[in-house]
């Protein structure tokens, strides 16, 4: 069975990289029922020899006890003086009658190890001889407590169990040894054995059927649904959208392995989405960058030349010096709103370097909502002071662009309004920038901070892209609820 076992193992650390889980299962459930019958086995043939083992010192205990018990009721009757020599005498007849009740043989000895008289016809009529080793007598005489010495001895194929022990005379003095071979006939017990094994082989037979069927539909039910799982990985892709997995009736770690999973596809789905629009606003950027680029070039010279243009012609011919400069004004004028839109590009563009120092945000918000002269623009604080390491600059810039929106969002028709607020918990500081205008519509709520997206009649649509990004820079957030008609809400995040 060992070698067995070692073998199998070898065989499968061999394999193991070409055996698929099903084959795994299939092989270990097997091997268990195998393993399991084997140790049946083996623990039913060592209980079996161990009971026989104890049956038959117990019976020869009791049947020893029986003998001496019937030499000591001979020992009492009268007769014959009761002396080691005189056993030969007082035994003569009745060690048969005793032997034949008892149905074992009885050998008497003297201390030398002398055989004095046995039940055995054979090796009554030969002479006394010394049949006893010294090492038995010895054991005899050291064991002061019983004066009792048990071997087992091999002999024609059988087991032989011999006791040999003291017996006593009526005032409880040693007057001899007794022996009592006993043959350990196991006939009926190893038929039982055999029995039991063959019975046993029969319902082996039937449980490794039954777990074949067992092994096999259960190592299907397991790998079919890791196999479902792994296909739907391996045909997982980031440039698609991936299906999720619906497994019914699987177990617990199965429907964990599958949860995992879809929870993967999600966060997948979520990762693509923010890369592509990174890449979007990337490309923007390269694109703004370059649009500013091409466009402030020609921009300086052109201011130069219709400046130098005024000059010269105001000062040689007075008569069109109005209608000179009228000209000049006028491309000065447009010439001031391309470098404007250029350098809205080149801010896109280019982000600004985080630059945190410690700052009063109610203070510099206040300060950025002065700038505009509206009376319908109010300012709230529950404190006067709350410090968080910011750019001043950067959220000045971030306030008007805000309010700005805000202004131009407003409807005619309606009361306009104008509030930011600047609130505190424990771990943030949120600006919101409310309004009563127009709205967004559902429509365009998903594209409000893709650059080149707006709802006015003028602009780029670079402004709140570009607050975004500042506001990412210093690890805060922006968000927005709207609804048309009714206005817009604008709320900026920064962890303290």
């Amino acid at each position: 069975y060992c070698s067995l076992c070692n073998s199998f193992c070898y065989i499968y650390r061999m394999k193991n990289k070409s055996f698929s889980l099903q084959t795994r299962i299939f092989v270990f459930m097997l091997l268990i029922v195998v393993l399991a019958s084997i140790l049946i086995v083996s623990v039913t043939v060592f209980q079996n020899r161990s009971q026989a083992k104890e049956y038959h010192i117990n019976r020869l205990e009791r049947k020893e006890h029986a003998i001496k018990k019937s030499i000591s009721y001979k020992l009492k009757e009268p007769g014959w003086s009761i002396e080691t020599d005189n056993l030969k005498y007082i035994f003569r007849d009745k060690i048969f009658e005793i032997s034949n009740t008892h149905r074992l043989e009885i050998n008497f000895f003297d201390f030398d190890g002398n055989l004095l008289i046995s039940s055995r016809v054979r090796i009554r009529n030969e002479k006394n001889e010394k049949v006893l080793s010294k090492t038995i007598l010895q054991e005899l005489k050291n064991d002061i407590k019983t004066h009792r010495v048990v071997r087992e001895t091999l002999m024609n194929d059988e087991v032989y169990i011999t006791s040999y022990s003291y017996i006593y005379d009526n005032k409880n003095n040693p007057i001899g040894i007794v022996s009592i071979p006993y043959i350990e006939e196991s006939k009926f017990l190893q038929n039982q054995l055999n029995d039991f094994l063959r019975t046993m082989f029969y319902v082996f037979m039937v449980v490794l059927i039954i777990a074949i069927l067992i092994a096999h539909l259960l190592s299907r039910y397991i790998s079919h649904s890791i196999t479902t799982v792994s296909e739907k990985m391996i045909e997982t892709r980031l440039n698609k959208r991936n299906e999720k997995i619906d497994v019914e009736g699987g177990s617990r770690e199965i429907h964990n392995l599958v949860n995992a999973y879809n929870s993967m596809i999600d966060q997948l789905e979520e990762s693509a989405v923010k890369l592509a629009k990174s890449e979007r606003e990337q490309a923007w950027r390269e694109m703004a960058k370059q649009v500013a680029h091409e466009i402030k070039n020609p921009l300086t010279p052109m201011r130069l030349t219709v400046q130098s243009f005024e000059r010269r012609y105001i000062r040689d011919n007075p008569e069109s010096k109005e209608e000179i400069r009228e000209f000049s004004k006028t491309m000065i004028q447009q010439i001031d709103t391309m470098t404007t839109i250029a350098s809205a590009f080149s801010d896109f563009a280019k982000m600004p370097k985080p630059k945190k120092s410690p700052i009063n945000i109610v203070e510099v918000t206040k300060h950025a909502v002065d700038i505009f002269s509206e009376d319908y623009i109010s300012f709230l604080s529950e404190k006067e002071e709350i410090i968080i390491p910011l750019d001043k600059t950067q959220l000045i810039r971030i306030i008007t662009n805000l309010v700005k929106n805000a202004n131009q969002a407003l409807q005619e028709d309606n009361t306009p309004r104008i509030e930011v607020r600047v609130l505190e918990n424990d771990s943030s500081v949120q600006i919101s920038v409310s309004d009563n205008g127009k709205g967004i519509p559902n429509d365009f709520k998903s594209k409000v901070f893709e650059p080149k997206f707006t709802t006015k009649t003028s602009g780029m649509g670079l402004g709140l892209p570009m607050v975004k990004n500042i506001i990412e820079t210093y690890d805060g957030s922006i968000s927005f609820i709207s609804e048309e008609n009714k206005g817009t809400v604008f709320t900026v995040v920064f962890p303290k």
